[in-house]
């Protein structure tokens, strides 16, 4: 199996960020690692079929926005919250303020 690619924090893009950000499921997933730390792809609670939430996660893992590393038969998820704030400073806290407010 081909190890998964993740972009270097240099390479993030805000076009790439914002685009996989403007999805209702995306958010939510970006929310519940925001609050509950690194998750499983399986743990997080989205009424969503798996292959749509492997579209989804690899969207947020090619914008850099989540790591997704293999442990036994699951991914494990993790949002990339360093790389976010030093390469675009405050975004996500806005965005997850935001989404609380709602």
């Amino acid at each position: 199996m081909k190890p998964l690619s993740h972009p270097d924090r240099d390479e993030l893009s805000l076009v790439s960020v914002l685009y996989a950000l403007g999805d209702p499921i995306r958010l939510k997933i970006v929310q519940q690692l925001a609050q509950e730390g690194e998750k499983a792809c399986g743990a997080l609670s989205c009424a969503t079929p798996k292959s749509t939430l492997s579209h989804h996660f690899r969207l947020l893992r090619e914008a850099g926005i989540i790591h997704s590393r293999k442990s036994g038969t699951h991914y494990i998820n993790t949002l990339r919250r360093s790389d976010l704030d030093d390469r675009f400073p405050h975004l996500l806290d806005v965005i997850l303020a935001a989404l609380e407010s709602n």
